[in-house]
């Protein structure tokens, strides 16, 4: 399985971040499978943000999940994250992640500055 981040890279506070994560090598719909969206800010460690299982339930960060929504296309094998309210300390590279019981893969990251 592979994945591919994308995004817009810098984006204003008060704005919101939209990315994608292209899905090559397996399909998101494959049983146990989750989706996750996971993002690192600098000097910081690995924080998850929310999840979306191959049946569609979602998951969210309960500090993040006002202003947060994952989504998928299954035609497109895609997955993507919406977050509002953007704020400087949103600040992070963005990690699409993808796990079973037995696997678990990652993107490269996305790098997201928040900054006016």
């Amino acid at each position: 399985v592979q994945l591919q981040e994308s995004g817009p890279g810098l984006v204003k506070p008060s704005q919101t971040l939209s990315l994608t994560c292209t899905v090559s090598g397996g399909s998101i719909t494959t049983a146990g499978y989750y989706w996750s969206w996971i993002r690192q800010p600098p000097g910081k460690s690995l924080e998850w943000i929310t999840s979306i299982g191959y049946s569609g339930t979602t998951y969210y960060s309960p500090s993040l999940k006002s202003r947060t929504t994952i989504s998928r296309d299954s035609a497109k094998n895609t997955v993507y994250l919406q977050m509002n309210s953007l704020k400087p300390e949103d600040t992070a590279v963005y990690y699409c992640n993808a796990q079973d019981f037995r696997d678990n893969y990652w993107g490269q990251g996305t790098q997201v500055t928040v900054s006016s």
